[in-house]
């Protein structure tokens, strides 16, 4: 997969089929409409091309009291994004002043004069140009002056898989992690430096990798405990993990703590990612280390017998 910072180094594949969206955790709604562009660009001998944002839109319009966590960082979009098998990912900085562009400007000097799309694929609720006013009903009655083909995946077939990014953002907050992989198709993810923490874990035998998340608006699930994949090098090992603030220890903030069941070694400074497979708990404070040492022998054994 091709990926092009901006328009300036882009050069127009034959037979452009577009489409346009932030896709934040490409979801299986997403999905379908990826997989119809690659559909068509095969039986049209032409290239995918996916025309995102960033930052999320949403952040720039809205910077004041947002509270918009994201199921995808930028670099996880574009390695799925990459798995899936799309030609070319176009990334567009979103900032106020390209917000102001006219539904009519972005499609004649965007998807017209740079992709020069030759067939455009969006979902039934998609919307773009200023305040969201270009639609499809707008694109489909100009179809003829732009001279590409349209194509809409229509609201039955995502009405169909139930599923939007918001839905799986409050499966999240809940702990929901199965409904989350159902509509996400795949296990939620995270990952992050493993960085020195206070080794209390180590201390009651269950020594656990402090995962230090860089980008501030990743969605984290909520606080509690978890049976987990992590991932090093390419190896999945067996794991549990917790959210939280730690309260038995008078936690002063949020940490990620993953114990690896099946692993020994020193991780500092390495790149862990974790894949969320079942909640186990909610995190509660313990009268003692002693008792924090039996909750985690239960949670070792549930997460063995979830995963």
């Amino acid at each position: 997969m091709k990926i092009y910072q901006g328009l300036t180094d882009f050069h127009p594949p034959k037979n452009a089929v577009v489409t346009s969206g932030t896709f934040d955790g490409v979801h299986l709604g997403h999905q379908k409409i990826l997989n119809r562009l690659q559909e068509l660009a095969n039986s049209k001998g032409g290239e995918t091309v996916l025309l995102t944002y960033w930052p999320h839109p949403r952040l720039v319009l809205q910077p004041k009291n947002n509270t918009l966590r994201l199921l995808s960082t930028f670099s996880e979009k574009v390695s799925i994004l990459n798995e899936m098998g799309i030609d070319h990912l176009l990334v567009l900085p979103f900032t106020e002043e390209f917000s102001q562009m006219s539904s009519e400007e972005f499609i004649g000097k965007i998807l017209v004069d740079k992709i020069q799309t030759k067939t455009l694929v969006i979902g039934y609720d998609h919307r773009f140009g200023k305040n969201r006013e270009g639609s499809f009903e707008y694109l489909q009655s100009h179809s003829d002056l732009y001279g590409f083909e349209l194509e809409e995946i229509s609201r039955q077939d995502v009405d169909e898989l139930g599923v939007s990014s918001t839905k799986i953002r409050v499966a999240l907050a809940e702990g929901d992690i199965r409904t989350a992989r159902k509509y996400l198709g795949r296990s939620y993810s995270l990952s992050g430096l493993v960085v020195k923490g206070q080794q209390i874990g180590r201390s009651i035998g269950f020594p656990t990798a402090n995962i230090q998340v860089e980008d501030p608006y990743k969605l984290l699930p909520r606080d509690g405990a978890y049976a987990v994949y992590a991932e090093i090098n390419g190896q999945r090992h067996k794991a549990m993990l917790n959210i939280g603030d730690r309260p038995t220890v008078e936690g002063d903030k949020k940490t990620i703590e993953a114990h690896l069941i099946d692993f020994q070694g020193d991780l500092y400074g390495q790149e862990l990612a974790i894949f969320f497979e079942a909640f186990l708990r909610e995190e509660k404070r313990f009268a003692s280390l002693e008792a924090l040492k039996n909750q985690l022998m239960i949670d070792r054994e549930q997460a063995i017998f979830s995963l």
